[in-house]
């Protein structure tokens, strides 16, 4: 069994507010869980307008299956143009 989690930090140079931030994360977070076998949350900076840290989680039995899901969940954000990647890390269990 393999167990691979991303981490992201992100920044949104175009929210304004809270509830704008929440828009775009939501969007990502919604569409990275449906029809994909991943675990997706907001897990740091959700009081912040401008910045977030996002984390993917994917269970499988090939590192290969893992590795391809979570550089779906990648794509996605790289997908939005009003969310930039700024660090990401992986980590294998």
């Amino acid at each position: 069994m393999i167990v691979g989690v991303v981490r992201c930090e992100c920044v949104l140079f175009s929210a304004h507010s809270l509830k704008e931030k929440r828009s775009v994360i939501q969007s990502i977070l919604r569409k990275a869980r449906n029809g994909h076998n991943l675990s997706a949350s907001e897990v740091n900076d959700q009081d912040a307008w401008q910045k977030t840290e996002l984390a993917f989680a994917c269970v499988g039995t090939a590192k290969v299956a893992v590795e391809r899901e979570l550089t779906r969940a990648l794509a996605m954000i790289d997908f939005h143009t009003e969310i930039e990647r700024v660090n990401t890390f992986y980590e294998w269990f």
